[in-house]
């Protein structure tokens, strides 16, 4: 059972890969006005994670723990809050410190993880800035990913792109 918090429990969908529904879990702390880091004020070692239920008699598979922020940087938290994106063998979620991950639907252990923070060349020359994922999920189209950047509500971090990435 999770506890809560400021974006406690499932907030933006469930996703399922027709054996499992998988539910991300929000679970953000904030910190007290006396631990806040400038504008910051998640708690970087609380929250996420994302629980697999059996389909056929609503069951607990399993629990995927949450990753921890890395790197450590304000407004961080491993809150998983999004919409989840399944794919055959995979769960894509997206996390309040910036990351979008894909779990093994087998055993729920990260298989794949980019740090969306980062700056990043536009195609339009603008310079842009990734950072929370939160609210809608990964779109999946054409073999290529879709995914929202920057989603600063309640602290998060701030950021301003959409990334569309697929195999070279």
């Amino acid at each position: 059972m999770r506890k809560g918090g400021v974006n406690g429990g499932v907030q933006w969908g469930m996703s399922s890969d027709g054996q499992k529904i998988y539910a991300s879990t929000g679970d953000s702390v904030r910190l007290a006005r006396a631990e806040l880091i400038g504008n910051a004020n998640y708690n970087p070692a609380a929250g996420g994670g994302i629980t697999a239920l059996r389909i056929t008699d609503g069951s607990k598979a399993r629990f995927a723990e949450p990753q921890a922020c890395s790197p450590p940087r304000p407004g961080c938290s491993p809150g998983q809050s999004g919409a989840l994106t399944a794919l055959p063998g995979m769960v894509l979620s997206g996390s309040l410190d910036g990351h979008i991950r894909a779990y093994s639907a087998e055993d729920g252990k990260v298989i794949w993880d980019l740090d969306t923070a980062p700056e990043f060349t536009t195609v339009n020359g603008v310079p842009g800035r990734g950072s929370s994922l939160d609210g809608a999920g990964p779109v999946i189209s054409s073999g290529m990913i879709f995914l929202n950047s920057g989603y600063p509500r309640n602290g998060g971090m701030p950021g301003n792109v959409l990334l569309a990435f697929g195999p070279e």
